[in-house]
């Protein structure tokens, strides 16, 4: 039995790190800690089946149930630990990278739990294999840039991750605006720049592409929502004759939930 306690997040252009760790529980009998040959080799392919280069270090934990005396339980429970360290090592796992061998003894259950009590002793009889992984490397999906930057190439896109709307409005927030003045500032900077709006929306069946603006009533909610962030980029001076604005409707989702196809991206079209 696998657990993931922490899930790694893929961002969207942008970067793959995170602190990350992985745990598979090995189960004993009551009183025991010779060890399941099917867990055991379960746990060696755990280990082996992630990345070696990811692989930080390893800390075993062995546990009891509640039942027994506090004393002999953190024996039992370090000699559950230990009968893991020796699987591992039987089976080529360094020791150097195991750094924590630890027995700590039982797990309490509260006085008010009765429902299904064997059960639950029967998970505290275990041992939790702790993989501690190294962050993975930085991933740039090529094209794709959250902000303006010194350099570019003609068809980067630029995905504002604040500039999104609300569900069949174009009216920029108040949040799509801070992040607006900021991107001005750098298009002032970066003059040579010229480039398209691009409006999305989500939430429409597949045959009708284009969504209806709640206030206009017409269906060109993605058009509405380019224009809006062009005539800001006019009110913050950016000149007419380096943008471009047009409406995608439904044909450009990011894969990453509708409020995220609510959306406005520049995509460089001159350098």
């Amino acid at each position: 039995m696998i657990r993931f306690l922490k899930i790694l997040p893929l961002l969207f252009a942008g970067f793959l790190y995170a602190q990350e760790e992985k745990v598979q529980s090995v189960y004993f009998d009551f009183d025991k800690f010779n060890l399941d040959e099917k867990q055991g080799n379960a746990v060696v392919d755990f280990i082996k089946n992630t990345d070696s280069t990811r692989i930080e270090s390893i800390q075993i934990f062995g546990y009891t149930d509640d039942i027994g005396k506090e004393a002999y339980n953190f024996k039992l429970s370090a000699n559950r630990a230990n009968m893991i360290k020796e699987k591992l090592m039987h089976n080529g796992i360094t020791k150097k990278i195991i750094v924590t061998i630890e027995g700590k003894g039982r797990i309490l259950i509260d006085d008010d739990v009765i429902e299904n009590l064997p059960e639950k002793r029967s998970k505290n009889r275990r041992v939790d294999v702790v993989l501690n992984l190294n962050p993975l490397p930085k991933i740039e999906i090529p094209g794709f840039f959250t902000t303006i930057q010194k350099k570019h190439i003609i068809g980067d896109h630029i995905y504002l991750e604040n500039l999104l709307f609300e569900r069949g409005s174009s009216k920029l927030t108040f949040e799509a605006k801070t992040q607006l003045d900021k991107i001005s500032r750098l298009l002032l900077k970066y003059k040579k720049f010229e480039f398209e709006i691009q409006g999305h929306v989500c939430c429409t069946p597949p045959y009708q592409k284009e969504a209806i603006d709640l206030e206009t009533r017409k269906r060109n909610l993605s058009q509405n929502r380019a224009e809006s962030v062009y005539k800001y980029l006019v009110f913050k001076k950016i000149a007419k004759n380096r943008m471009t604005f047009k409406g995608y409707g439904n044909t450009v989702p990011l894969g990453k939930g509708s409020e995220y196809d609510r959306r406005v991206e520049l995509v460089m079209t001159k350098i």
